[in-house]
């Protein structure tokens, strides 16, 4: 799994992730997404397009992350899942409540976790 962070503004960051996202490279994630000064109306989007596989370990350190940022009044949008990494979000009732944009449209539900 590797781990890029761009950052737009102080207010906006967005972070590449590829390869896959399991119960061994999870934690180096979880390091990654931590590096990231959460601020109110942060604005992150994770960028999923070179993930090629995710377990629920993986899901969890997302969970936890999209629950920081939201607790300081920042938004974060998942974009580029493929069609079985969505499917993933969509069984757990997760793209019910995250903010992903599927091709050509974006989701955005905060209800809570």
């Amino acid at each position: 799994m590797d781990f890029k962070l761009e950052t737009i503004d102080a207010q906006k960051s967005i972070a590449y992730v590829n390869g896959e996202i399991d119960a061994f490279t999870a934690p180096k994630l979880r390091e990654q997404l931590n590096i990231i000064k959460l601020t109110e109306n942060i604005q992150i989007e994770l960028d999923f397009h070179d993930v090629v596989y995710m377990d629920s370990t993986g899901l969890g350190v997302i969970v936890a992350f999209y629950k920081n940022v939201i607790s300081v009044g920042g938004d974060v949008k998942l974009r580029g899942l493929s069609p079985r990494l969505y499917r993933l979000f969509n069984i757990t009732g997760l793209s019910d409540i995250m903010n992903i944009e599927e091709e050509g449209k974006a989701t955005t539900n905060h209800e809570g976790i």
